[in-house]
Protein backbone atom coordinates (compact mmCIF):
# COMPACT_ATOMS: atom_id res chain seq x y z
CA UNK A 1 0.00 0.00 0.00
CA UNK A 2 3.00 2.23 1.09
CA UNK A 3 4.15 1.85 -2.62
CA UNK A 4 1.24 2.24 -4.80
CA UNK A 5 0.36 5.33 -2.55
CA UNK A 6 3.84 6.76 -3.08
CA UNK A 7 3.83 5.74 -7.31
CA UNK A 8 0.23 7.38 -7.82
CA UNK A 9 1.11 10.20 -6.03
CA UNK A 10 4.60 10.61 -8.09
CA UNK A 11 2.86 9.66 -11.00
CA UNK A 12 0.49 12.53 -10.89
CA UNK A 13 3.94 14.81 -10.23
CA UNK A 14 5.08 13.21 -13.61
CA UNK A 15 1.87 14.35 -15.14
CA UNK A 16 2.65 18.21 -13.77
CA UNK A 17 5.94 18.16 -14.88
CA UNK A 18 4.28 17.48 -18.77
CA UNK A 19 2.59 20.23 -18.51
CA UNK A 20 5.05 22.71 -16.85
CA UNK A 21 7.83 21.34 -19.26
CA UNK A 22 10.31 20.71 -16.52
CA UNK A 23 11.14 17.29 -15.11
CA UNK A 24 13.17 19.16 -12.42
CA UNK A 25 10.14 19.59 -10.19
CA UNK A 26 10.69 16.24 -9.13
CA UNK A 27 13.51 17.57 -6.57
CA UNK A 28 10.84 19.33 -4.56
CA UNK A 29 9.43 16.32 -3.51
CA UNK A 30 12.33 14.64 -2.33
CA UNK A 31 11.99 15.44 1.12
CA UNK A 32 8.08 15.22 0.99
CA UNK A 33 8.17 11.83 -0.01
CA UNK A 34 9.21 10.91 2.72
CA UNK A 35 7.34 12.16 4.85
CA UNK A 36 4.26 10.18 2.91
CA UNK A 37 6.04 7.02 3.48
CA UNK A 38 6.63 7.50 6.67
CA UNK A 39 3.31 8.05 7.75
CA UNK A 40 1.73 5.05 5.05
CA UNK A 41 3.93 3.15 8.03
CA UNK A 42 2.94 4.83 10.62
CA UNK A 43 1.93 2.44 13.63
CA UNK A 44 0.93 4.45 16.75
CA UNK A 45 3.22 4.29 19.77
CA UNK A 46 5.91 7.18 21.54
CA UNK A 47 8.78 5.94 19.30
CA UNK A 48 6.71 6.32 16.29
CA UNK A 49 5.44 10.10 16.58
CA UNK A 50 8.83 10.91 17.80
CA UNK A 51 10.16 9.33 14.40
CA UNK A 52 7.47 10.34 12.07
CA UNK A 53 7.54 14.34 13.54
CA UNK A 54 11.27 14.53 13.12
CA UNK A 55 11.01 13.07 9.02
CA UNK A 56 8.29 15.16 8.34
CA UNK A 57 10.44 18.36 10.02
CA UNK A 58 13.11 17.21 7.59
CA UNK A 59 11.21 16.56 5.21
CA UNK A 60 8.88 19.62 4.96
CA UNK A 61 11.64 22.10 5.34
CA UNK A 62 13.72 20.79 2.44
CA UNK A 63 11.03 20.57 0.72
CA UNK A 64 9.73 23.78 1.59
CA UNK A 65 13.29 25.47 0.77
CA UNK A 66 13.64 23.97 -2.36
CA UNK A 67 10.46 25.24 -3.94
CA UNK A 68 11.16 28.96 -2.69
CA UNK A 69 14.44 28.56 -4.17
CA UNK A 70 13.19 27.42 -7.35
CA UNK A 71 10.33 29.64 -7.72
CA UNK A 72 10.50 31.37 -11.33
CA UNK A 73 13.68 29.54 -12.26
CA UNK A 74 13.86 27.58 -15.66
CA UNK A 75 14.21 23.50 -15.57
CA UNK A 76 17.22 22.50 -13.85
CA UNK A 77 20.34 21.81 -16.40
CA UNK A 78 20.74 18.39 -15.75
CA UNK A 79 17.22 17.50 -16.63
CA UNK A 80 17.52 19.70 -19.83
CA UNK A 81 20.28 17.62 -20.89
CA UNK A 82 18.28 14.25 -20.58
CA UNK A 83 15.63 15.89 -22.44
CA UNK A 84 17.78 16.99 -25.29
CA UNK A 85 19.37 13.35 -25.23
CA UNK A 86 16.28 11.70 -25.00
CA UNK A 87 14.71 13.65 -27.70
CA UNK A 88 10.79 13.36 -28.68
CA UNK A 89 10.62 10.18 -26.21
CA UNK A 90 11.59 12.15 -23.21
CA UNK A 91 7.84 12.55 -22.34
CA UNK A 92 7.36 9.14 -21.50
CA UNK A 93 10.79 8.02 -20.21
CA UNK A 94 10.92 10.84 -17.78
CA UNK A 95 8.23 8.66 -16.17
CA UNK A 96 10.84 5.78 -15.69
CA UNK A 97 13.98 7.65 -15.46
CA UNK A 98 13.26 10.79 -13.38
CA UNK A 99 10.02 10.10 -10.94
CA UNK A 100 10.44 6.32 -11.03
CA UNK A 101 13.66 5.86 -10.16
CA UNK A 102 13.35 8.77 -7.17
CA UNK A 103 10.26 6.36 -6.01
CA UNK A 104 12.66 3.78 -5.87
CA UNK A 105 15.74 5.42 -3.88
CA UNK A 106 13.11 6.98 -1.48
CA UNK A 107 11.57 3.09 -0.75
CA UNK A 108 15.25 2.22 -0.45
CA UNK A 109 16.71 5.62 1.50
CA UNK A 110 13.34 5.07 4.11
CA UNK A 111 14.19 1.77 5.02
CA UNK A 112 14.91 2.41 8.82
CA UNK A 113 12.39 5.22 9.54
CA UNK A 114 9.51 2.98 8.12
CA UNK A 115 11.13 0.00 10.41
CA UNK A 116 11.23 2.66 13.48
CA UNK A 117 7.30 3.56 12.74
CA UNK A 118 6.09 0.46 12.61
CA UNK A 119 8.01 -1.63 15.26
CA UNK A 120 9.32 -1.78 18.31
CA UNK A 121 12.20 0.11 19.48
CA UNK A 122 15.16 -0.16 22.13
CA UNK A 123 15.37 2.76 24.17
CA UNK A 124 18.96 3.56 23.08
CA UNK A 125 17.57 4.03 19.45
CA UNK A 126 16.43 7.56 20.92
CA UNK A 127 20.64 8.61 20.29
CA UNK A 128 19.26 8.71 16.78
CA UNK A 129 17.17 12.03 17.94
CA UNK A 130 20.58 13.73 18.89
CA UNK A 131 22.12 13.16 15.29
CA UNK A 132 19.02 14.27 13.40
CA UNK A 133 18.51 17.37 15.07
CA UNK A 134 22.23 18.08 14.84
CA UNK A 135 21.50 17.25 11.30
CA UNK A 136 18.81 19.28 10.37
CA UNK A 137 19.99 22.36 12.44
CA UNK A 138 23.38 22.54 10.48
CA UNK A 139 22.09 21.71 6.97
CA UNK A 140 19.27 24.87 7.75
CA UNK A 141 21.66 26.92 9.11
CA UNK A 142 23.88 26.44 5.94
CA UNK A 143 21.34 27.08 3.62
CA UNK A 144 20.09 30.01 5.81
CA UNK A 145 23.88 31.43 5.48
CA UNK A 146 24.07 31.04 1.82
CA UNK A 147 20.54 32.59 1.09
CA UNK A 148 21.40 35.18 3.08
CA UNK A 149 24.81 35.98 0.92
CA UNK A 150 23.05 35.26 -2.53
CA UNK A 151 20.76 38.00 -1.54
CA UNK A 152 23.56 40.87 -1.72
CA UNK A 153 24.24 41.99 -4.88
CA UNK A 154 27.90 42.82 -3.63
CA UNK A 155 28.32 38.96 -3.49
CA UNK A 156 26.96 38.43 -7.39
CA UNK A 157 30.07 35.84 -8.30
CA UNK A 158 31.44 35.57 -5.55
CA UNK A 159 32.71 32.60 -3.43
CA UNK A 160 30.58 31.88 -0.05
CA UNK A 161 33.71 31.14 2.16
CA UNK A 162 32.10 32.39 5.62
CA UNK A 163 30.51 30.38 8.32
CA UNK A 164 29.60 27.15 7.98
CA UNK A 165 31.05 27.49 4.36
CA UNK A 166 34.56 27.77 5.25
CA UNK A 167 34.05 24.47 7.52
CA UNK A 168 33.16 22.44 4.91
CA UNK A 169 32.21 23.21 1.38
CA UNK A 170 28.92 21.55 1.37
CA UNK A 171 26.82 22.05 4.46
CA UNK A 172 23.92 20.84 3.80
CA UNK A 173 24.67 17.76 1.66
CA UNK A 174 26.93 17.21 5.68
CA UNK A 175 23.94 18.12 7.42
CA UNK A 176 21.85 15.62 5.20
CA UNK A 177 24.28 13.16 5.99
CA UNK A 178 24.06 13.26 9.48
CA UNK A 179 20.26 13.54 9.72
CA UNK A 180 20.04 10.19 7.73
CA UNK A 181 22.58 8.19 9.97
CA UNK A 182 20.41 9.15 13.24
CA UNK A 183 17.64 7.76 11.06
CA UNK A 184 19.65 4.78 10.54
CA UNK A 185 20.35 4.05 14.54
CA UNK A 186 16.50 4.12 14.60
CA UNK A 187 16.14 1.47 12.31
CA UNK A 188 19.06 -0.48 13.89
CA UNK A 189 17.81 -0.30 17.04
CA UNK A 190 14.26 -1.85 16.13
CA UNK A 191 17.04 -5.33 15.30
CA UNK A 192 16.34 -4.43 11.72
CA UNK A 193 20.16 -4.13 11.06
CA UNK A 194 19.74 -4.34 7.12
CA UNK A 195 17.69 -0.98 7.06
CA UNK A 196 21.26 0.55 7.09
CA UNK A 197 20.81 0.06 3.75
CA UNK A 198 18.94 3.11 3.77
CA UNK A 199 21.49 5.60 5.03
CA UNK A 200 24.50 4.12 3.29
CA UNK A 201 22.55 4.08 0.15
CA UNK A 202 21.63 8.38 0.64
CA UNK A 203 25.47 8.72 1.73
CA UNK A 204 26.77 7.47 -1.63
CA UNK A 205 23.98 9.86 -3.62
CA UNK A 206 25.36 12.67 -1.17
CA UNK A 207 28.87 12.33 -2.08
CA UNK A 208 28.98 10.42 -5.10
CA UNK A 209 26.08 10.50 -7.35
CA UNK A 210 24.07 13.64 -7.46
CA UNK A 211 25.32 15.41 -4.54
CA UNK A 212 28.86 16.76 -4.20
CA UNK A 213 31.11 15.53 -6.87
CA UNK A 214 28.42 16.29 -9.45
CA UNK A 215 27.97 19.53 -8.41
CA UNK A 216 31.58 20.47 -8.35
CA UNK A 217 31.91 19.47 -11.41
CA UNK A 218 30.64 22.90 -12.38
CA UNK A 219 31.72 24.42 -9.75
CA UNK A 220 35.16 23.98 -10.07
CA UNK A 221 35.36 25.81 -13.41
CA UNK A 222 34.47 29.12 -11.10
CA UNK A 223 37.21 31.38 -10.84
CA UNK A 224 39.05 31.17 -7.19
CA UNK A 225 36.64 28.02 -6.32
CA UNK A 226 40.03 25.44 -6.61
CA UNK A 227 41.88 27.63 -4.13
CA UNK A 228 38.72 27.33 -1.75
CA UNK A 229 38.44 24.07 -2.34
CA UNK A 230 42.50 23.75 -1.37
CA UNK A 231 41.87 25.72 2.17
CA UNK A 232 38.09 24.14 2.93
CA UNK A 233 36.93 20.64 3.51
CA UNK A 234 34.97 18.45 0.90
CA UNK A 235 32.85 17.23 2.87
CA UNK A 236 33.24 16.48 6.58
CA UNK A 237 33.37 19.73 8.75
CA UNK A 238 36.88 20.93 9.83
CA UNK A 239 38.84 24.32 10.39
CA UNK A 240 39.78 25.96 7.44
CA UNK A 241 43.62 25.35 6.30
CA UNK A 242 45.36 28.56 5.82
Amino acid sequence: MTALTLFAALFVLWGVSLQLRDSSIIDIAWGPAFVLVTWLSFEPSPHAIVVASLVTVWGGRLGLYLLWRNAGRPEDKRYTAMRTKHGAAWWWKSAFIVFGLQGLLVLLVSLPVRAAVSSPMASWGYVGTVLVVIGVAFESLGDWQLARFKADPANKGRIMTTGLWSWTRHPNYFGDFLTWWGFGVFGLATGAWWTLLGPVVMSVLLVRVSGKDLLEQDLMKRPGYADYARATSGFFPRPPRR
